[in-house]
This record gives structure tokens, sequence and C-alpha cells, in this order.
């Protein structure tokens, strides 16, 4: 339980550094997977920055307790994202009811550790189902409540795509998918002056990492792979999303930003 009272200490310090972007207070933001780890730090962020934030996640009782925590302007919804019709009808109903959704910032994904000889076709489907064809639903689904120009979408690959690591085909297959399906329609929404960028992380520090993944040895794997030492919190990556979702980075748009205190670096 020790990783708890990490996350405890590095939250307040977290929130007495982040960056204010002023023109994020009273945007429309939906972020999927909200409810733990990088999303949550992410929804926290959004909040903090007095956005209005509608996040969705499997974890019913992680996002009514992140909801009751941080109170007005956080609303959860409870959302299978391999199910079209449900996530559909989520982003419609947050569209219709907010008038606009100004950021969709696309988090959910699984990264199950299943070797080639060992993946079943049902499981392959399953994750591109969750790791992708998501994406693709619920920017389909934002993208006509994108109308005032300056939008942003970010989506979540990783570095796995760079590095691939075997056992992880499925889940490397799919973050390889993100970055070309964002290029793609960062042109193709370009003209509408709606961006999308990718933000791939490193290995991070999430409750869940440390309880199934991280043991004492990998952290020093992970030190001296990296170029900063420093191992990764979900916050550090929620600062980068905030970055791209504001007007800092108005100029910035089809790209993919590693964050992984330089683990992967050509």
């Amino acid at each position: 339980m020790d990783y708890f009272w990490l996350f405890d200490r590095t939250q307040t310090a977290y929130n007495s550094r982040m960056v204010s972007y002023p023109d994020l207070q009273g945007k429309v933001v939906i972020v999927t997977g909200g409810a733990n780890g990088i999303g949550a730090a992410t929804v926290q962020a959004f909040h903090k920055q007095g956005a209005r934030v509608y996040f969705c996640d499997i974890d019913e009782k992680a996002g009514r307790d992140l909801v009751q925590e941080l109170g007005e302007r956080a609303t959860f919804a409870q959302v299978d994202l391999t199910r079209e019709k449900a996530v559909r009808s989520w982003i419609k109903a947050i569209g219709k009811g907010a008038t606009r959704i100004d950021v969709l910032v696309n988090n959910a994904a699984s990264d199950p550790r299943i070797k080639l000889e060992d993946m079943t076709a049902a499981q392959w489907d399953h994750l591109f189902a969750l790791n992708l064809r998501a994406y693709f639903l619920t920017v389909q689904a934002a993208v006509p409540f994108m109308l005032s120009g300056g939008e942003s979408i970010v989506n979540l690959s990783s570095i796995t795509f760079q590095q691939g690591p075997g056992g992880m085909s499925a889940y490397v297959g799919t973050k390889a998918g993100i970055i070309g399906f964002t290029r793609s329609i960062a042109r193709e929404l370009g003209p509408r002056r709606i961006r999308a960028n990718v933000v791939s992380p490193g290995w991070v520090m999430t409750a869940r990492q440390l309880r199934q993944y991280v043991t004492a040895q990998t952290k020093k794997v992970i030190r001296r792979a990296q170029c900063v030492p420093d191992l990764l919190k979900p916050e550090d990556l929620a600062e980068v999303i905030l970055f791209l979702a504001s007007d800092s980075s108005r100029a910035i748009t089809g790209q993919e930003i590693l964050a992984d205190r330089g683990w992967y670096h050509s």
C-alpha cells in the first residue's frame, strides 16, 4: 500500500505547480476511462481549470467516488466502449445537453500481456474494439458538436508502438492504429479548425500498474532506460493533455508527443 502514500504526496505537489490555462475555463470536456489512473488525473486537471468534465468508465464505484470528490462540473457515466450504441448515445446526450463539445480525450484502453501463440481471435477483436474502434466512434459522434472552431481531440497511444515489445502484439497494433487514425483526422478536420494530436506515455506509475506489473526490479529498468530517471506519474500526462487541449498549442496538430522522460528517442 506504499504507493497510495506516494500518490497523496505527489498530488499535493502537482496541484501547487499546475500551469493555468484560462481558455479552458467553462469548456466542455469529454474523457474516456476517466475513473482511474491517467484518466482520473486528466479529469481532475481539467476540473481544476474550471472546465465542465464528462467522463466514462466501466468502474462505476471509482467514477461515482471521483464525482463526489470533485462536486459540480463533473459528470460520470458507466459506458462500455465496445458497444457502439452506448458510445454514440452517451456522446450525443452530452453534445445536446451542453450544446457543444470543446475537447475530447480518448484515454480508455486495456494492455494485456498475451503471447501471439495464446491470443484468440475473440481477444484480438475485443482489444481492437476497445483500444481503437472506440476512438473512431467517439470522434465521429463528437465532431458534429464541435462547431465554434479551436476544438481539440487528444488520443492516447503508447511508446510500445516504437519499442515493439513481444507478448503484446494486439495491444501494440491498436496503439499503432491510433497514431495513423489521428494523423488522418487531423488533415480531414483541420479546415474546420479542429485539431487532433496523440500523446504516447511511457511507463506510468498508475495504481493498477503498481499492483500488477511494477516491481523494484522494473523500476530500476525504467530509470536506466529513461533520459530523466524520475518515474512518470498520471499527473505528468495530464499536464501534457491540458497543453494540447488549450489554445497554447493552437499551432500543433497531427502530431505525436512522446511523454516518456526520454525512454524512446532516435
